[in-house]
């Protein structure tokens, strides 16, 4: 028997959680699944419909041969079997904002089957989700009901666009999994350029499934595979957040736990998450597979190709997330924590390996994580509007390496480039603004002569306390602007003052 991840306690023993996400990933392409019509995003309302979008009388769907490379390589970044024969089944439900009344998706015969991928958790825990299956379905439109008090308004822009469905295996055991599994999926199909993961547009979303369970009953579900161990399921639509991930995984367990101890039943319900109050409320009672009525499309043929055109797709695969963090490990000496930051956006990891040209792949990286990562955060920008190249940081670097300045000075050097005051190369501003480290032991040991001098009661208690001895280099660094050298005035100090 395994031990739980995680418990959580009730008023009546411990309960284990359980979660599935469905992660509905926009495939980035400059058309729909199925017709010509652009799927940029941004157009005006019902500006991006073809008739075959419209879903008008003869028109027929036509498979995007690009969709379908997409999908192939996202499945090989998830370590999952790719199918060389699959189908487009039809799901049928009422969408009012899909004009054909039904969905082209895959059910059975999915484009990619089951793989896995590992996930870091706070604290450098690994754990491995398993995927099910990847299919490829067309989106539907968008129902607009804030235009008219009495009517509702269709846009079908997006109806038609490819969508991946990612399907995990139920194999996350707590809100803090559940979060980082959805950010690991999007940085993969980042990296992968399959989906440019932007939430906010509505071009990743995760449908969030959990259940509660008691304690072992878990362990019980993996020996036998019998969902009935795991208690009945809700499944929450939409959650175009990784933080909305995690408050709806934290609540949507306390809430059925809360249930059950009180001696109630979970419905099967499918439910919507309202950021404002951090709760779930139902949308509907959740369906079976049986009720879409699922059918191989007569319109379109079976998906086949050879495994050739997999391997030609494998070839082009970028450096993945999980190899460049430990590639940056081991060529940069960092740290497991500053490899994982830096190799979880593909701009950041590219910026920092070109600040690292420099030769100090730990300085660069303590530099693009704290100060640049500080600055971007607090200008609200990203690594794409940075006002400071990764070649400039990288030559200011190199500043501070070869003791042209010090730490401290390239500080104040970056600052003036961050906010526009200076532009161009770090070593120009310094030789303009006359920042150059004074490395002239003669004129640093004057100044700490001055300094002993005229304080004798500091003298006294620095060679009591030699931790004090702070004071005294915060002097000469004071009356030398910032510009001695750190070394050199410690190495003095210390001599002057029989350390």
């Amino acid at each position: 028997m395994s031990e739980p991840r995680k418990l959580l306690q009730g008023s009546t023993g411990d309960w284990e959680v359980v979660v599935g996400l469905e992660v509905h990933a926009q495939v980035s392409s400059k058309s729909k699944l199925f017709s010509g019509a652009s799927a940029e995003y941004g157009a005006g309302p019902n500006e991006h419909v073809s008739l075959v979008d419209a879903a008008m009388p003869g028109m027929l769907p036509v498979i995007n041969k690009y969709c379908v490379e997409q999908a192939i390589r996202t499945g090989l970044g998830l370590n999952a079997k790719i199918n060389t024969w699959s189908r487009f089944d039809r799901k049928n439900y009422f969408y009012p904002d899909l004009p054909q009344g039904y969905q082209i998706s895959q059910y059975k015969d999915p484009i990619v089957g089951e793989g896995e991928i590992e996930v870091e958790l706070d604290g450098g825990e690994m754990i491995t989700v398993g995927i099910e299956r990847l299919h490829l379905e067309q989106d539907a439109g968008k129902s607009i009901h804030d235009l008219s008090p009495n009517e509702s308004y269709v846009d079908l822009n997006r109806s038609g666009v490819a969508l991946m469905e990612i399907v995990s295996k139920p194999d996350m055991r707590s809100a803090e999994e559940g979060a980082a599994y959805f950010s690991k999926i999007r940085t993969i199909v980042r990296y992968l350029g399959t989906c440019d993961g932007n939430m906010e547009e509505g071009s990743m979303r995760a449908d969030v499934n959990v259940s509660v369970c008691r304690a072992g009953n878990y362990d019980k579900f993996r020996e036998s595979g019998d969902f009935k161990f795991l208690g009945t399921r809700t499944e929450t639509k939409n959650v175009n957040s990784i933080r909305f991930t995690r408050q709806v995984i934290d609540y949507e367990a306390r809430r059925q736990i809360e249930i059950l101890e009180n001696g109630g039943i979970i419905d099967q319900e499918t439910l919507l998450f309202d950021p404002a109050t951090g709760q779930t409320r139902t949308m509907r009672s959740k369906e079976d597979a049986h009720d879409y009525r699922y059918f191989p499309d007569p319109d379109l043929l079976p998906l086949e190709f050879d495994q050739a055109w997999v391997e030609e797709i494998r070839a082009t695969l970028p450096e993945l997330p999980d190899a460049k963090k430990h590639r940056f490990m081991d060529e940069y000496g960092l740290s497991p924590y500053d490899a994982l930051v830096l190799a979880a956006d593909k701009q950041k990891a590219a910026y920092f390996e070109e600040v690292a040209k420099g030769g100090d792949g730990k300085l660069a990286a303590n530099w693009v994580t704290g100060d640049l990562f500080g600055a971007l955060n607090k200008a609200d920008k990203d690594i794409a509007d940075s006002p400071i190249s990764a070649d400039q940081l990288g030559r200011l670097i190199v500043l501070i390496k070869d003791k042209t300045i010090s730490g401290k000075i390239a500080k104040d050097v970056f600052a003036l480039m961050f906010d526009g005051s200076e532009a161009g190369d770090p070593a120009d501003i310094v030789e303009k603004r006359g920042l150059k480290q004074v490395t002239d032991t003669g004129a640093i040991e004057k100044v700490i002569d001055d300094i002993i001098a005229a304080n004798p009661k500091q003298v006294e208690q620095v060679k009591e306390k030699p931790k004090t001895m702070g004071w005294f280099v915060g002097q000469v660094m004071k009356e030398m602007q910032g510009k001695a050298n750190p070394q050199a005035v410690n190495e003095i100090l210390k001599k002057k003052l029989g350390l």
